[in-house]
């Protein structure tokens, strides 16, 4: 059952006569009497019913406001908790990625200030660098080998010394084997770079916007196209999909509200079957109504009834009342998996248009006991 002060529409301090009234205005709203072209009149009555019987009784009042609050204090604890743990992931990830950032720093400005003393020795002339020992800078392939293991060298000058020819010729092959790995190195450290960056903000799209669309049960089974006109003049079209019946909801992607600087949000669309109808859903069950003669519902009879999939032939069992409901399998709406509900035929006896002396009589005799 629902919240039970939901339904009776009064807050969760109420006295209990607060709660007396809220039920005997609603119970007299949605009494079936009061509501007979309402299939949903009876369950409504039901739930209100039980509403008032759980809160009129100080005891089980008592005990559902326990457990409701203690189902509460669960769920903020639940909610607590996965936020500290998201934090510390966060701030776990965090502290990798700038370590690891800081340590890609480090021997990006060693490499560099390396480079810098092999050039101005080599400036010098050989005396300087034989007195240093070394020989050239180091060069991009070199330092991506120092920095991140033999694996990440760069092998574009392979093959720069096959069938060579001396001089210039070799000058050139080496210029280019080494623009090449300048190339790899700066595109590599680049990525790394772009890496440690923290990520653009995602942008949220703007609120999904609702909308309630009136169909036919005849709609429905031909699973037409619905037209909605919004409020910014515009139409939206959609077909009702297999599974809809009265209730249903369709999310239409990017076809909600329009916002500067987002993308715009979703439509929800809630599909729901005309009051009016000479039809009614309940599930996948589609409900008419067969109005027969007392003595059709006494000693039962063959009939016709119309449904939306057409006339529709069906038998009456002999004293059958008004509550009786007649069941025709696979003439109710499209489920999901290809199944179809039930055809509910409900019996209303209706008497003759002028009345007639022998059912008259008939009728006196029963109910005061003189049977001829």
């Amino acid at each position: 059952m629902r919240d039970p002060y939901s339904i009776l529409g009064v807050k969760r301090d109420a006295d209990s006569d607060e709660i007396k009234a809220a039920w005997r205005s609603k119970a007299k709203t949605v009494h079936p009497d009061h509501n007979r072209d309402d299939p949903d009149a009876n369950a409504r009555f039901t739930e209100i019913g039980q509403a008032y019987d759980l809160l009129k009784d100080p005891k089980k009042r008592g005990l559902y406001d326990q457990a409701r609050r203690a189902s509460d204090g669960k769920q903020r604890e639940q909610t607590i908790m996965q936020k500290r743990e998201a934090a510390r992931e966060a701030a776990r990830q965090a502290a990798e990625r700038a370590k690891a950032a800081e340590k890609l720093m480090e021997e990006l400005a060693r490499a560099q200030a390396c480079n810098e003393k092999a050039t101005a020795e080599s400036e010098e002339g050989p005396s300087a660098t034989t007195t240093s020992g070394s020989t050239k800078p180091e060069t991009p392939e070199d330092m991506l080998e120092r920095i991140f293991g033999a694996e990440a060298k760069v092998k574009g000058g392979a093959d720069s010394g096959k069938g060579g020819v001396a001089g210039s010729a070799e000058d050139a092959s080496a210029q280019e084997t080494a623009e090449a790995g300048n190339s790899v190195a700066l595109g590599f450290f680049n990525a790394l770079i772009r890496r440690f960056k923290p990520a653009p903000p995602v942008v949220e799209k703007a609120p999904d916007m609702t909308a309630e669309a009136i169909v036919t049960v005849s709609d429905i089974i031909a699973q037409k196209q619905v037209t909605l006109r919004m409020p910014d003049e515009r139409d939206v079209r959609f077909q009702l999909p297999v599974g809809a019946t009265d209730g249903h909801v369709v999310r239409l992607k990017g076809q909600g509200l329009k916002l500067p600087d987002a993308p715009r949000g979703d439509l929800v669309v809630t599909v729901l079957t005309a009051r009016d109808d000479a039809f009614t859903v309940k599930g996948y069950d589609i409900h008419t109504s067969l109005p027969i003669a007392l003595a059709d519902a006494v000693l039962g009879c063959e009939a016709k009834v119309q449904s939306p999939r057409g006339e529709q032939q069906l038998s009456v069992p002999a004293w059958s009342g008004s509550d009786k409901a007649i069941h025709v399998p696979g003439k109710g709406l499209q489920k999901d998996d290809g199944t179809f509900g039930d055809l509910v035929v409900e019996l209303r006896i209706v008497l003759l248009e002028t009345p007639d002396a022998k059912v008259t009589d008939l009728m006196r005799h029963m109910r005061e006991g003189l049977y001829l």
